[in-house]
C-alpha cells in the first residue's frame, strides 16, 4: 500500500507511525482512516515490532476532521439539499473512523503518542485511544465541536482519562485544555519541551520493548480488561458516534454549517470560539491558513 498520509518507520523493535501533512494541520481524512488501519493491523501482525509509537511532523499532531460540509455530504451521497438525514448511514461512516481511531486501544501491542501543537476535535478521537500519551509544551487538547455540531466519538476515553467531574467540565464548555493542565489532570504522562518529545518518546519505547513481547501482549490485555468492564467501550464508541450524528443535524447544528457556507469555515469557527476567546480566537494569525475542521 502506498501511503500519502502517514510515513511508516522501524526502530528496532518499535514502529513509528507519523502523521506527514504538516501543511494541513494533519487534518483527518478517508485516507488517513485508511492508511491508519493498514500501519497498525500490520503492526500488530509483525513478530518483530513489539511497541507502536505514532508521531506528528509540523506545529500541529491534529487539527481535527479535515472535512468541510460539500465533501461531507458527497460521502454520504447526498445529491439533493432535499435529502434526509439517514441516521444509519451516517453512523456507518463515523463508526468507522472511531472503529480505527480504537485500533490504539484494541491493538494487543502498546501504543504511545507523542503530541505537539493543537490535538482537537478529531484528533482527540484518535489520540486519547493510546495507552500513553506525551506531550510537548506547545501541546492544546480540546473539544471544540462540543460547543456546536459535534459529540467525541469515545465519550468514555474522557472520563477514564480526566475522571467524570473534569471530563463534563470540558465538555460542557469545550473550553481548551493546556498542556500543563493535561500534565496536572493525569490527561498526559510527561510534558516535555519541543525538542526532547520525540527522543523521549522514542527511548520510553524502546525502555518498554526490553519485555517479551508476550508480557507486553498480557500487561496490556489484563489492564484493559479492567477499563472494558468499567466503561464498556463498545457501547460508548456506538453512542458517541450516533450522537455525533445527532448533533451536526439539529437545528443549532444547521444553522451552524448555514453560516460557514455563507462566510467560510474559519469565520464560522471564530463566531463559535469568539465568546470563549480560546483556540484560533486567541491568536488569529496562527490560524490564518488552518483548513476546516470537524466542528
Amino acid at each position: 500500500m502506498v501511503f500519502k498520509s502517514i510515513r511508516l518507520e522501524q526502530d528496532g523493535q518499535v514502529r513509528m507511525i507519523t502523521l506527514c501533512r504538516p501543511e494541513a494541520y494533519n487534518t483527518i481524512t478517508f485516507e488517513l482512516r485508511d492508511e491508519l488501519r493498514h500501519a497498525l493491523d500490520d503492526a500488530d501482525r509483525d513478530p518483530q515490532t513489539k511497541v507502536v509509537l505514532l508521531n506528528a511532523e509540523g506545529p500541529a499532531f491534529s487539527a481535527g476532521f479535515g472535512l468541510d460540509w460539500s465533501t461531507y455530504a458527497q460521502a454520504h451521497d447526498e445529491s439533493t439539499e432535499e435529502r434526509v438525514w439517514d441516521s444509519a448511514a451516517d453512523l456507518q461512516l463515523i463508526g468507522s473512523f472511531a472503529d480505527v481511531f480504537a485500533r490504539l486501544h484494541t491493538l494487543s501491542k502498546p501504543t504511545v503518542c507523542a503530541v505537539q501543537g493543537w490535538c482537537i476535535a478529531g484528533g482527540t478521537d484518535l489520540v486519547f485511544n493510546c495507552d500513553l500519551i506525551l506531550c510537548a509544551e506547545s501541546a492544546t487538547f480540546g473539544y471544540p465541536p462540543a460547543r456546536v455540531w459535534g459529540i467525541p466519538e469515545q465519550p468514555w476515553l474522557w472520563v477514564s482519562r480526566l475522571g467524570l467531574q473534569q471530563a463534563k467540565r470540558f465538555l460542557f464548555t469545550g473550553d481548551e485544555i493546556s498542556s500543563q493542565q493535561a500534565l496536572e489532570l493525569g490527561l498526559v504522562l510527561e510534558r516535555v519541551s519541543e525538542e526532547d518529545l520525540l527522543p523521549r518518546a522514542k527511548a520510553l519505547c524502546q525502555r518498554m520493548a526490553l519485555l517479551p513481547l508476550n508480557q507486553l501482549q498480557m500487561i496490556k490485555l489484563v489492564l484493559n480488561d479492567v477499563a472494558r468492564r468499567q466503561y464498556d467501550p463498545a457501547s460508548s464508541k456506538l453512542l458517541g458516534s450516533l450522537f455525533d450524528g445527532v448533533a451536526r443535524h439539529t437545528q443549532e447544528g444547521i444553522d451552524f454549517v448555514a453560516y460557514a457556507e455563507e462566510h467560510g469555515w474559519r469565520e464560522a469557527i471564530r463566531k463559535r470560539d469568539d465568546p470563549f476567546g480560546d483556540y484560533g480566537s486567541r491568536n488569529r494569525q496562527q490560524t490564518s491558513d488552518i483548513r476546516p475542521q470537524k466542528g
